[in-house]
This record gives structure tokens, sequence and C-alpha cells, in this order.
């Protein structure tokens, strides 16, 4: 496994250019090598999943945002293939209903969150209300400048009561977002992905940019980090967050070890003392 971390990881109270972050960064690794190490973190995932699972001293909670085409249904289809769908589940955030609009912002949101033992990846997420409804004026200013403090309260909030969190922004270049828009309409496989807004929605390009580098900037905190992945080239970005997540988890091995040793210790005691009781005579039939 590469030495360097392959995510860029932002730092607290750093201010964020995006333009500082090459979308086609492959950090020097090939893509013969990404796919062996890919196998050697899927299997450690499989492991560190059916560990937090047993354990149930933690949840995980991945959030995935990017533009438009940015890879994060080929995100999840690829890095947690080896999962088990018994502890892992996803959800996808569309366009907020009536029901959800008359509740506040988070209240969509916190529903989902996932259960100690799970695991949940969120396929867009809460940042949807600093991003789109900051570029397309949905609320006014006074509103979503709010909500990056409350979006920090909130995961401080899960943090606190044992989720994990893990936020990676897929990082992908306008001509390469162009380039896979115009794939979709010549693959009558991947037809059904079109959307005419896809196009529209690239307009708005630098606004959606300057959203995300404040979004980046201000809700990523130590508990909660933000990771920037260059995402132009698939398999990297996958071999990234694959080893982005399987090192933020490696380091509760022994505490979900640990757990898991007590509470089978526990069970053989009980288990002791039920066959150390005398055995209770079985009831007689009635005489005729």
């Amino acid at each position: 496994m590469p030495q360097k971390s392959l995510a860029r990881l932002v730092s607290p109270n750093a201010k964020v250019s995006l333009r500082d972050y090459d979308p086609g960064d492959t950090a020097g690794v090939t893509k013969e090598s990404a796919s062996e190490q890919m196998e050697t973190l899927a299997k450690e995932l499989t492991t560190l999943q059916a560990l937090l699972y047993a354990a149930s001293c933690h949840s995980v909670l991945i959030m995935l945002q990017g533009m438009d085409t940015s890879g994060k249904d080929g995100t999840i289809s690829h890095v947690f293939a080896s999962t088990n769908p018994q502890g892992c589940s996803v959800v996808n955030f569309k366009g907020p209903t009536t029901d959800e609009l008359s509740h506040d912002f988070l209240w969509r949101v916190h529903a989902h969150t996932p259960a100690k033992g799970k695991m949940t990846i969120f396929n867009r997420s809460h940042y949807e209300d600093v991003l789109i409804a900051r570029v397309h004026n949905l609320v006014p200013p006074s509103v979503w400048k709010r909500r990056y403090d409350q979006i920090n309260q909130f995961e401080s909030l899960l943090t606190a009561s044992g989720t994990i969190i893990l936020k990676f922004f897929l990082h992908i270049s306008k001509g390469e977002q162009k380039v896979r828009l115009q794939a979709r309409e010549q693959d009558p496989g991947k037809a059904w992905k079109l959307d005419p807004n896809d196009w529209t929605e690239r307009e708005y390009w630098g606004d959606y940019r300057e959203a995300y580098e404040d979004a980046l900037a201000k809700c990523t905190t130590k508990n909660a980090p933000w990771y920037i992945v260059p995402a132009d080239e698939k398999w990297y970005r996958n071999l990234a967050i694959s080893e982005a997540i399987v090192a933020a988890l490696r380091p509760y091995t022994a505490e979900w070890r640990k757990a898991l040793e007590a509470r089978g210790e526990e069970q053989l005691t009980k288990l002791r003392e039920s066959r150390a009781q005398p055995a209770t005579a079985a009831p007689q039939p009635p005489q005729a």
C-alpha cells in the first residue's frame, strides 16, 4: 500500500481552493498496482466491517459528495462490493419532499444515520442544503450561512454518540464531466442516467466550486473530516477512498476485539453456570 494518503485530508480551519487540487492526479500509482491494492483493501474492509458489526461499539457514516458524474454510484459499487449487506446500507438523497421541507433541513437526514454496528453510505447528504440551496437561492443567505454551524453541531452529536464520520468530495474536472455526459448519450446502457439538468447545472460550475470550497473549509473537523479525492480516474478514486476508510477504521480493531472477548467470556460464564445447575427432573405423565 502507498505510504502517503491518496485522498487529501482537509485540515480544520484551513482555507480551501479547489484549484490547488488536480482532479487528474494519480500520485504516481499505476492502474495495475491499484488493482492489487484494491484486493488487499477489500479483504481488510470485510474484516473491519465484521468486527464493527459484531462489537457494536460504533457506527460508521460515509458521505459522498461531488459534481454530477463524479462517480458517487460507481464508488458505492466498487469500494463497498465486499461488505456484508446485513450491516451496510446506502441512502440516496434526492430533492426534498413537501413533508421534508416542512421540517428543519436535518430532519430527513437524522432518521437515516446508522445504528451501532452498522455502516451507512450517504449518496449526497445534508450538504446539499449549503450547495444547491445556495447556488440556486432556494433560501436566503442568512439561512444557509447559519447551516455550517448547525451541520457541525449535528455531526458533533453523532460522533459523541459513537459514530465514525468520513466525508469524501469527489473532485472531477469540468472537461472530464463533459466526456462522461456525452458518453451517456452514446451508450444505450447508460442513457437512463441522462438528465437535461446535468447540462444546465454546468453553467453554475464556478458557483458550485465556491460553495464546495466553503463547505469543505467550514465543516471539516477532527472527528468529522473532509477528504478531497481526485476523481477523473475512476480506479484511482476508488483506491483513494478505500485506503482512507480502512486507515480510519483500523485503529479501532483492538477495541472491537477486546469488546468481543469480554462478551464472549461473559457468555461462557453463563454457559458454565447453566451447566452447573442440577438437572431438573422431567415431569411425569399423569397416572391412568
